[in-house]
């Protein structure tokens, strides 16, 4: 094929809508029904459609292969990508084929996000797809378009009780409640259970979601100090003597950030405690599920006085939104008020595909996935990471790294990371009372995108750590 000489293609994108690699094909392709391209002309090379459009080369790649399949232009090795003789592509608009899931952001450059700890996309898509096919063919479909009753269908009750023993918990559905996600229950149990001004007690180290709802709401939190396995029992103790709390939150399995697993003496020192002063426990048990051999929760140790909640947004799917609350009867009817003053309701579709995938057994099946995939990364973590110290589970979706002496704290280091398009959570932001307990810290998510993505973004992290500083000052 001869190319025809023809002024550098710059494509217009602004109307278009998809990803960015897609609007750059639906450009392609309309610049060449309208004659602006002509057969045999040679586009601009990935590196100058990226530097014209503002991506990178990697983008522009995709968009190439993405008209390729469409038949709009061929590429040919040293040479370049030309449009085709024979347009063979449907009359534009036409619809794409479903893009493969990629965790990376289009727009201007490729940033890999390490910062959220999330199940791995690529596992969830086949199972979510499949599930929502099955729900829009369903007769049970009407019924789901309607109003609920307040806690839920029984019917979604009793898959969030089925899901609650998988961990090990003896649920009653008729204690469940159903909640838009496990941080909007954390939301429902403060507001329900302590009062404004109320002490609430957590981990010293503790994801940011816990203290935002606390303080929110108007209730005080500080954080009790950690060893090893977690909540420290004497610390708990000294605490409580000082000011009895309303509450106290505590992430016995993968605590995050720092990974720690309780024993199950731990989590009767702390129940026990609980019952000596007469204050409410909340059981976190967001990633009970990663454990190989479920622990016996917290919660069952003191279950008059003890909210469990759970989730599938770790185990499943993200963005179903869906949480199980677990209470003593007698709390029953503040919670479900919470519920609807908040949200008035639970999405009985967002219900209904949980519940098609718990009792279909493919909720349990896409949490194996997702445990022996962390496995596998964990593993990879180690061998690239090995030489740095840090603190995980051989399941966890993260990692807690401690950074180098050098290095003033993790906030600085994650901007180092930004400008070389890693996110990543510095440890500050995990430190409840506000002190330097994790300054020196950074959190490292491993879940997203492929495993060889992830080995490298690892080993691009791992000589991050390693930059001496006359090369970032």
């Amino acid at each position: 094929m001869q190319g025809a000489q023809n002024p550098i293609w710059s494509p217009n994108i602004q109307n278009l809508d998809g990803a960015i690699y897609e609007r750059i094909a639906a450009a392609l392709e309309r610049d060449i029904r309208a004659g602006v391209l002509r057969p045999g002309n040679r586009l601009p090379t990935l590196k100058e459609l990226a530097a014209l459009v503002g991506v990178t080369p990697g983008t522009v790649n995709r968009a190439y292969e993405l008209a390729q399949r469409r038949g709009l232009v061929e590429g040919e090795v040293g040479r370049g990508t030309f449009v085709l003789d024979s347009v063979q592509a449907p009359a534009y608009p036409a619809p794409s084929p479903a893009p493969a899931p990629t965790p990376l952001s289009e727009i201007g450059q490729e940033l890999v996000d390490l910062s959220i700890v999330k199940p791995n996309l690529l596992l969830q898509e086949p199972h979510v797809r499949a599930a929502l096919g099955e729900l829009a063919r369903s007769s049970s479909l009407p019924d789901m378009l309607d109003y609920t009753p307040d806690g839920g269908h029984p019917l979604h009750r009793q898959a969030g009780a089925a899901w609650m023993h998988t961990g090990g918990f003896p649920a009653r559905p008729e204690q469940v409640l159903l909640t838009a996600g496990a941080q909007h229950g954390l939301w429902v149990a403060v507001n329900a259970l302590t009062q404004p001004g109320d002490l609430v007690l957590c981990e010293s180290l503790c994801y940011p979601g816990v203290a935002s709802v606390v303080l929110s709401l108007g209730r005080r939190v500080r954080g009790v100090p950690l060893d090893a396995e977690g909540m420290r029992p004497d610390a708990l103790r000294e605490l409580c003597q000082q000011e009895r709390p309303a509450m106290v939150i505590v992430i016995a399995n993968y605590q995050n950030p720092t990974t720690s697993v309780m024993s199950v003496a731990r989590r009767h020192d702390i129940a026990q405690l609980a019952r000596e002063f007469d204050t409410i426990l909340l059981d976190d048990d967001l990633y009970g599920f990663l454990s190989p051999t479920p622990v016996v929760p917290l919660a069952t140790f003191a279950p008059e006085r003890t909210v469990y909640l759970t989730s599938l947004s770790k185990s499943v799917a993200s963005t179903i939104r869906l949480g199980y609350m677990h209470c003593p009867p007698e709390w029953l009817s503040r919670m479900t008020a919470a519920v609807r003053t908040s949200v008035w309701m639970v999405s009985p579709l967002a219900a209904q595909l949980a519940t098609n995938l718990i009792n279909s057994g493919r909720a349990a099946e896409m949490a194996r996935a997702q445990r022996e995939e962390a496995r596998a990364r964990q593993l990879m973590a180690r061998e690239v990471l090995g030489q740095f110290e840090y603190r995980a589970q051989p399941t966890a979706f993260h990692i807690w790294l401690r950074l180098p002496p050098r290095w003033s704290s993790g906030e600085q280091f994650a901007a180092l990371a930004r400008g070389h398009q890693l996110l990543i959570a510095g440890g500050d932001a995990f430190a409840v009372n506000r002190d330097d307990e994790a300054r020196h810290h950074v959190r490292v998510a491993i879940m997203a995108s492929t495993r060889d993505r992830m080995r490298f973004v690892l080993t691009k992290l791992a000589g991050l750590v390693d930059t001496p500083e006359s090369t970032w000052l």
